[in-house]
């Protein structure tokens, strides 16, 4: 019995020598060097080669390395096995901190005074009247979000794929209600899950729905979101602005529009970073768990693909 970790372009020494001294009877070898594919029980994946989990043959059960599961159930050939994710109380934290900034950010006006540093123009402007805030994506993270500017004091919207029930959130749920979840916000932050049903969801009919002159936030996943229709909005006037943690292909290639257009902000995938303790922890119990047949922490529904 062993562990396979199965996550290309990162070095795993340190998380190897974690998870060694956390499961010392436990080989923990890192692909593509197994000593026999054979005793690999149990992979710990992040945007794994298409294929290569398919070829361990003793798999019990896998384990992302990540909150996300999309990059790994893009794989056709993965087996139906228990799928886990990681869940990281602080995760949550650091991403409303980062959802703060960026509200103040705007709010602040810090992207107008940026953009006349540079044209050496002195006009004071008096903050935005930012009342009005839409959440698209009411799972973990979308409803602390939600909760959290609702105590800011913003009038919150929250849209989800099924019914949500959050204190003080107008929520909404289904295509049906989308617009009118939309209609009202000066912000919309998407925190939407990746799925076959959410790929390039939010395109040009969606963005023509949110209030003209909206500020859109994505720290979700970057395929939600139809490039070409966001940059369209932001053009049109329609949106005024656009704050983008996470892209279609990551790192941002540097000849993409995103980088040097004037309505958007990048930020390179740094809204929420899950702890290595909190990993290393979470994988060793489910391992632990796998071994003894048991239902894995934080098991993904397969069929919903979160």
């Amino acid at each position: 019995m062993a562990i396979a970790l199965i996550i290309p372009d990162r070095k795993l020494e340190d998380l190897q020598q974690r998870l060694q001294q956390a499961l010392p009877a436990t080989p923990i070898e890192i692909w593509p060097n197994l000593t026999n594919p054979a005793d690999i029980t149990f992979a710990v994946l992040w945007k794994q080669p298409a294929g290569v989990v398919a070829t361990l043959p003793g798999l019990k059960a896998l384990q992302s390395f990540g909150a996300g599961v999309d990059g790994i159930l893009a794989d056709d050939t993965l087996p139906a096995l228990p799928l886990a994710r990681i869940v990281d109380p602080a995760l949550t934290a650091a991403m409303l901190q980062y959802l703060t900034g960026i509200e103040n950010y705007y709010r602040l006006r810090l992207d107008t005074f940026g953009a006349q540093q540079q044209q050496k123009r002195w006009q004071p402007k008096s903050p935005r009247k930012l009342q009005s805030l839409c959440v698209l994506g009411l799972g973990e993270l979308g409803a602390a979000a939600a909760l959290h500017f609702q105590q800011q004091g913003y009038q919150v919207s929250g849209w989800a794929r099924s019914p949500k029930n959050l204190p003080g959130i107008t929520c909404y749920a289904g295509s049906a209600q989308l617009t009118t979840a939309l209609a009202n916000a000066d912000l919309v932050i998407c925190l939407l899950p990746l799925t076959a049903q959410t790929e390039s969801m939010l395109n040009a009919e969606v963005f023509a729905m949110m209030k003209p002159g909206a500020i859109f936030i994505n720290v979700a996943r970057g395929a939600i979101v139809d490039d070409d229709a966001l940059l369209a909005a932001l053009d049109s006037g329609q949106l005024q602005a656009a704050c983008l943690d996470v892209f279609r292909e990551e790192p941002l290639p540097p000849t993409h529009a995103f980088w040097s257009h004037p309505a958007i902000l990048v930020t390179p995938h740094t809204s929420a970073v899950t702890r290595v303790e909190t990993v290393v922890a979470q994988i060793a119990e489910n391992y632990r768990r796998s071994q003894r047949g048991l239902p894995l922490l934080n098991q993904v529904d397969l069929t919903q693909g979160y």
